[in-house]
């Protein structure tokens, strides 16, 4: 997995522990209704495509360049599906990583569905009713992307 220069410089001061990132995730979804998704490199996993923002980096630009890099597929963001604190994961090199993600229903409008880089072993369409396993948090931002509606957060906790 390539690692952002700038990550990359905050783990030579804070080694393997607990970086707090902003990320973006697309719901691609075809016009059959299938959901593009990919087989990570990292993890073997399904997973939602997503990735972290640059520094500077429009979120929608952002889901725009990582749905590219990982897939082949060119998209348009279309709306906002919700924002999301991603669950703390351990990554196979030790270094623990926790994101608020912004993700977006994300139209493909050209492209070939392929796998594009080195973070992906396979890369396809799924219908809705035939998804893969998939970490709970990534079946419900596909959920919400389908399902429309306003975007999603997380109530506030309740105070005392």
């Amino acid at each position: 997995m390539p690692i952002p220069d700038f990550v990359k410089a905050l783990r030579a001061r804070v080694g393997n522990d607990l970086l707090f990132l902003p990320g973006v995730c697309g719901i691609v979804i075809d016009d059959a209704g299938r959901v593009l998704l990919h087989r990570r490199a990292d993890t073997g996993a399904w997973a939602v495509i997503g990735g972290l923002l640059d520094p500077g980096e429009e979120p929608a630009d952002a889901v725009v360049r990582e749905v590219r890099e990982e897939t082949g597929v060119e998209v348009v963001p279309e709306r906002i599906v919700g924002v999301y604190r991603t669950p703390r994961v351990v990554l196979p090199n030790g270094d623990q990583v926790q994101s608020v993600v912004t993700v977006f229903r994300c139209r493909p409008v050209g492209g070939e569905a392929r796998v594009n880089d080195d973070e992906s072993l396979e890369v396809r369409y799924f219908s809705p009713d035939e998804l893969p396993p998939l970490r709970p948090d990534h079946r419900l931002r596909i959920e919400h992307a389908i399902g429309g509606g306003p975007a999603f957060f997380a109530p506030p906790a309740a105070r005392q």
